[in-house]
């Protein structure tokens, strides 16, 4: 099954000229060093499967641990403040070794940017024209996300909302439909107020993909509670994931991967700071390091870390997306971060905000866009992209 095929880089480009395949194919070759990849291929098909489907990390990369398994199960029984020091205890440890960039990965983005400098270098022409990557001459786009964990977090929901309406800002809120007794009201308040609402697993228990015939069950029911809730996106709890099976579900696109993350139960990551396509859904990656990660792991006390992020992502036009919880956002240290990240981007000009769902639509449809063109240009042999250009 190829899941990536849709990503192919002249998809992602979309010039205005058309390009012989031939030259795809000897721009993509010269491109592959700049991945440091170790697998000898020259294939795009194997080259988007090994990135954007984590091939490098192996074909167990999807299977918890045994200890991870046990963790789990034991997990319920736990009391708060011992899963935070495990994790504080597990964290640094699982990500000394940990064979991506963070909190900026690079990469793919480079090889992306090497291919078409590599086009237009081949093809003799000084610029060329494609698709813009976000509508308006925005040069990143700015989603939000929440996931609720708990029905102490949900009561907190309408907290976060406000904070985000007064800046202009709207989220997708990601509910548990059997942890706790999901508030209605609470969902049709913040649909009518311009906000979101997806799902955010089945229990949060961390079974989701325990065995296939565990996540066939369970997609199952959680593609009825999408139905029941008029939703279209999904991100799976503590990010467990499986490419394949999540083809089962039911959804316009998927929030549960990632460019890049160490933190995470299965650390590593797509690369990708823009959407990419995943089978028949869109996948939005977060890029932004989760407020759990930020705050309670790495002790971090301002958002600076979001903020640096920011400006790599503005430097290559891509996705700012950042997920965080309203049941940490409770936190005194962790409000007042949250809410200085979103003050000192509200300040900053030239991005989209989004809803997840309106980014999705825009991804899909991005060729069908076209009342302006932005132009690729070589400058002393270096790619550089100009937005805007009237056709």
């Amino acid at each position: 099954m190829n899941l990536y095929q849709q990503n192919h880089p002249k998809y992602f480009w979309h010039f205005a000229d058309e390009i012989p395949e031939a030259i795809w194919k000897r721009a993509i070759l010269q491109a592959k060093q700049v991945l440091g990849l170790t697998f000898d291929t020259a294939e795009i098909d194997d080259i988007l499967q090994l990135v954007l489907g984590e091939g490098q990390f192996g074909t167990n990369h999807w299977q918890l641990s045994p200890m991870k398994r046990l963790y789990y199960n034991l997990k319920p029984f736990f009391p708060r403040f011992l899963i935070r020091i495990l994790r504080q205890i597990y964290q640094p440890i699982s990500s000394s070794g940990f064979p991506m960039g963070w909190p900026v990965e690079d990469r793919y983005v480079l090889f992306l940017w090497e291919i078409a400098r590599q086009i237009l270098t081949m093809t003799e022409h000084s610029s060329i024209e494609f698709t813009p990557f976000w509508p308006d001459e925005k040069r990143f786009a700015f989603v939000i996300t929440h996931d609720i964990e708990t029905g102490q977090g949900q009561k907190f929901v309408r907290q976060v909302a406000d904070l985000e309406q007064s800046l202009g800002f709207r989220s997708s809120f990601n509910f548990v439909p059997e942890r706790y007794s999901i508030d209605q009201s609470l969902v049709d308040e913040l649909k009518k107020r311009g906000f979101e609402v997806g799902l955010h697993g089945l229990k949060h228990d961390g079974k989701l993909f325990s065995t296939k015939n565990e996540f066939e069950r369970r997609a199952k029911l959680i593609n009825q509670y999408l139905k029941t809730y008029d939703a279209i996106g999904f991100r799976s709890p503590l990010t467990h994931r499986h490419p394949e099976w999540m083809q089962e579900l039911d959804i316009d696109y998927d929030l549960s991967f990632f460019d890049t993350d160490p933190f995470e139960p299965i650390p590593g990551g797509t690369m990708s700071i823009w959407p990419f396509f995943l089978g028949h859904f869109v996948e939005l990656p977060y890029t932004l390091v989760q407020d759990y990660s930020l705050i309670s792991v790495l002790g971090e006390t301002t958002p600076k870390i979001w903020l640096e992020k920011v400006d790599f992502i503005e430097k290559y036009y891509g996705m700012a997306l950042i997920n965080s919880h309203p049941d940490y956002l409770i936190k005194k240290l962790n409000w007042n971060v949250y809410q200085e990240f979103l003050i000192t981007i509200k300040e900053r000009h030239g991005f989209w905000h989004a809803l997840p769902r309106e980014i999705a639509q825009w991804w899909r449809n991005r060729t069908n866009y076209g009342l302006s063109m932005s132009t690729a240009s070589l400058r002393n042999g270096e790619l550089m992209i100009d937005v805007n250009t009237p056709i």
